[in-house]
């Protein structure tokens, strides 16, 4: 059974920082490529970034662009999400997920939810101007 536990949302102010961490357990780690997706009230879920299983590539919204970026730590089992420059527009549940790749698969970035496997149960993250 794969768990994913989010941490780190929280109340920020506009153009402040927040680092969001997701801890997987229940498979080797190593084997997942990782998102995060964000739902703010009364809107569908959307991507906001991806990270490959092999770390060495990531993609990202275009909204969130050269503001957020997703890093990975195999011996921790952990996801990142470092967020700067928050705008109120980025309020939002942000939820991490997971999906198992084969190592020929060790490049590619899932980019759409329906992709994922396993989801987090979500975090909170309000900015306030």
């Amino acid at each position: 059974q794969v768990q994913l536990v989010e941490s780190g949302g929280g109340l920020v102010q506009a153009g402040g920082s927040l680092r969001l961490s997701c801890a997987a357990s229940g498979r080797t780690f190593s084997s997942f490529a990782m998102g995060w997706f964000r739902q703010a009230p009364g809107k569908e879920r959307e991507f906001v970034a991806a990270i490959s299983r092999s770390g060495a590539s990531s993609y990202y919204a275009d909204s969130v662009k050269g503001r957020f970026t997703i890093s990975r730590d195999n011996a921790k089992n952990t996801v990142y999400l470092q967020m700067n420059s928050l705008k109120p527009e980025d309020t939002a549940v942000y939820y991490c997920a997971a999906v198992t790749l084969d190592w020929s698969l060790s490049s590619y970035i899932p980019k759409s939810e329906t992709e994922y496997d396993y989801w987090g149960q979500g975090t909170q993250v309000t900015v306030s101007s």
